[in-house]
């Protein structure tokens, strides 16, 4: 079975009582229902992770190398510098796919930029918590067509 990481940066912690008109009113638990809830429709495995530091999510990249057989990914603000993240997705070598609760090309300038975007497979923005299934739905499709 198909093993995913799930992997959230900083604030996203705080979904429920962030602006709700560009986050949404779900709280963080709630949308890990939503995407549990399409892995189990899709019969793949979903694992959760999230931190406000940087290095805390490298170090969980680095512990699910050969774990996983893809990332759906929102950066939070380290989409915009987070260089040592980016350089841990390279290195492990798995299909990434960048995720945005809000759309940042719709934003302010400077959310414009994604260090991630250059190395993920696609990205997914703008559809609110619908943006992780979407992506865990692209991702495994991705992964079975390219494992046959």
């Amino acid at each position: 079975m198909a093993s995913f990481l799930i992997l959230n940066g900083p604030n996203i912690n705080m979904l429920g009582r962030r602006d709700a008109l560009i986050y949404g009113s779900k709280t963080m638990d709630e949308v890990n229902q939503e995407i549990s809830r399409v892995a189990g429709d899709l019969g793949v495995e979903v694992v959760f992770y999230q931190s406000n530091l940087e290095g805390k999510l490298v170090d969980c990249v680095q512990e699910h190398w050969g774990k996983v057989q893809g990332i759906v990914l929102n950066p939070g603000a380290l989409t915009h510098y987070g260089l040592s993240l980016k350089d841990a997705l390279i290195d492990c070598r798995l299909p990434v796919v960048e995720v945005h609760l809000s759309n940042p090309g719709s934003r302010e300038p400077w959310r414009r930029v994604s260090v991630i975007s250059e190395i993920a497979r696609g990205v997914v923005a703008g559809f609110g918590w619908r943006s992780y299934t979407a992506a865990l739905q692209l991702l495994t499709g991705l992964v079975e067509e390219e494992s046959r």
